[in-house]
């Protein structure tokens, strides 16, 4: 079933410049807010990766196919 009532597009005027349609469509302003007090927080970093991570070879040749060449500029062709 088809809404009651249909939204009306905003349209830019006919005769509007560009500067004047940079905005045309800007959203209704909304009502001020208070900004939310921020706690000081420190963050603390943790590596629990293993040493030796493993990598399949099908994730090797999905690198090497998308970064081949970048690879072959930072490290040279064998």
């Amino acid at each position: 079933m088809a809404p009651s009532h249909k939204s009306q597009l905003r349209r830019p005027p006919d005769r509007a410049t560009l500067e004047d349609l940079y905005d045309y469509a800007r959203a209704s302003a909304r009502p001020g807010r208070r900004r939310a007090k921020r706690a000081s927080v420190t963050w603390a970093v943790t590596d629990d990766w293993p040493k030796d991570v493993p990598v399949t070879e099908t994730e090797i040749d999905v690198f090497e196919a998308w970064f081949g060449d970048l690879f072959d500029e930072l490290f040279g062709k064998d």
